[in-house]
């Protein structure tokens, strides 16, 4: 594990949403390198890739195109190599019940997508900070649950 920065990939399907994820991943404090996917089949290719650089936090869509998030959920969360990464699903419309879905299904973080940059910066701030925080000082995560919005 690399305390300098953490691996991140985020899977959206508007590019508009992609480049507001890198800007706040740029202009942190904690050091981020990032990779961008535009839909759930290319994620889960670059994941299953023998070269893959393993994230530490995945943010995806919940209705990402391709294989759906829930597909990708299951199949991060089967996967051994893959114990260590912290997903984060989110979506601007969406029940209680697809909520508990999603939590259900392996994510560790469900984020209401707020309406204004400001609002998502302050939410991508507040989960990359925790999630430096669990990588930095080693703790244990495996019962790591957050809802923002």
């Amino acid at each position: 594990m690399n305390r300098e920065y953490l691996n991140v990939i985020a899977a959206d399907d508007d590019e508009g949403n992609i480049i507001f994820f890198k800007n706040i991943f740029r202009d942190l404090k904690v050091g981020v390198k990032s990779q961008c996917f535009s839909n759930g089949d290319d994620l889960m290719k670059y994941l299953s890739s023998s070269d893959v650089i393993i994230p530490e936090v995945i943010f995806i869509k919940y209705d990402i195109p391709g294989k759906s998030c829930m597909k990708c959920l299951r199949e991060i969360k089967i996967n051994p190599r893959f114990s260590n990464i912290v997903l984060a699903v989110y979506a601007q419309q969406i029940s209680e019940n697809e909520i508990e879905e999603i939590f259900v299904n392996g994510a560790n973080i469900f984020m209401r997508k707020p309406e204004t940059y400001d609002g998502l910066k302050k939410s991508l701030t507040e989960i990359i900070t925790i999630n430096w925080q669990y990588h930095s000082s080693g703790l244990n995560k495996d019962n790591f649950i957050m809802k923002i919005g």
